[in-house]
């Protein structure tokens, strides 16, 4: 028998398409019916996953108030679908019995928590910075140098803050006075 090069690769090239045809319909119709399975149950959302700075694109699924599923977003430029561990753990966080649905306060020398408003919360929290700031504010330097600061008060930005949220977040600290603005995405 005489065979060419071209007709061995044809042949080959055949053989394997063959072996392999059926591994690819199968595969193709369990994707088809999870997608079926979890689109029927659930709205999906997509957001950025809130635990470093990366911003991976994450894809939430939710029916009736709750998350049912999160995966990676494969049309997200940063991670095209994959997650870390963090990432792919956020679907524990979400549905986590004890996780925190209200703001919880611990009064000085006191060994209980107790449930606050947040209302209260903020009132609270703005209390203190307005007293901190004005016992560590600074009209001037050493040298009669006018600076408007203060220096007990730091802010620390989280990854999860979009470049916007990031904008206002240092202009709030800098209309406070504060000079040390940190982001934890260089720490």
């Amino acid at each position: 028998m005489n065979i060419t090069r071209r007709g061995f690769l044809k042949a080959s090239g055949i053989a394997m398409g063959a072996m392999l045809c059926p591994a690819f319909l199968k595969d193709a119709k369990a994707k088809t019916y999870a997608w079926k399975l979890k689109t029927l149950e659930g709205t999906d959302t997509t957001t950025i996953c809130p635990y470093c700075a990366c911003g991976c694109g994450l894809v939430v699924t939710a029916s009736g108030g709750k998350v049912i599923n999160t995966e990676g977003d494969p049309d997200h430029p940063v991670n095209e679908g994959t997650l870390c561990a963090k990432g792919n753990s956020l679907y524990q966080t979400v549905n986590n019995d004890r996780r925190n649905s209200t703001v919880r306060y611990r009064a000085p020398g006191a060994s209980d928590w107790q449930d606050i408003t947040w209302d209260s919360a903020i009132d609270m929290i703005a209390k203190r910075i307005k007293r901190t700031r004005r016992f560590n504010f600074t009209r001037t330097d050493d040298d009669g140098n006018i600076v408007n600061r203060t220096e007990g008060i730091a802010c620390i930005g989280g990854a999860a803050l979009d470049n916007e949220e990031c904008y206002l977040y240092t202009k709030l600290a800098r209309t406070l006075g504060v000079i040390y603005i940190e982001h934890q995405a260089r720490i």
